[in-house]
Formats: structure tokens, sequence, C-alpha cells
């Protein structure tokens, strides 16, 4: 079953966040994760949505999605989205 990475996130730091960024693609590859979103326009249709950046990534299961953010390439790179960002990161199960 397919996972997905969910974030959503408010960018402070656009220096620091675009290093993020350029490294971040090459800690996908060895899950098989895709960009199904990044970024954009977004339209809040009801409700409140607090960040204006939203990510989807498409891993091909949990365990693929586990495995690339506790990989040592991914941890690597984690305290230049923490520092940059304000926001949440969650991995939730497809159907």
């Amino acid at each position: 079953m397919k996972a997905y990475v969910i974030a959503v996130e408010t960018v402070k730091d656009e220096a620091m966040f675009a290093d993020y960024r350029s490294k971040v693609l090459a800690t996908f590859a060895p899950f098989g994760a895709q960009f199904l979103a990044r970024g954009g326009a977004l339209t809040i249709l009801e409700g409140e949505w607090p960040h204006r950046r939203t990510v989807l990534i498409e891993f091909p299961s949990r365990e693929a999605a586990e495995g690339w953010y506790r990989s040592d390439a991914y941890q690597a790179i984690i305290p230049l989205r923490q520092n940059s960002t304000d926001g949440t990161l969650v991995i939730v199960d497809g159907a």
C-alpha cells in the first residue's frame, strides 16, 4: 500500500530553505519517492490552513516513507528544514 508524506510549512529563512531544497531530492531516489505537489497555489475551501506551503510526496509503502525519514542522508538535512520553516510533517497510509 502506498504512503504519503505531507508537509505543511511557512518558510522563515529563504536562503536556508533553498539549501535544504537543493539537497532533499537526492534523498528520495533510494526509496522510490516522487513529489505529487510541492508549494504552488492553494485555495482554502473550509476551515483554516495556517501554512502557505504544502508538499505531498508519494512512497511505494509506509516502510519506504519511514526508511527515507530515518535515512542518514535525510537526517543530515533535517536541521535545515526545521530551522528555516515552521510546520508539520506526517506520514499517511494510502487507500
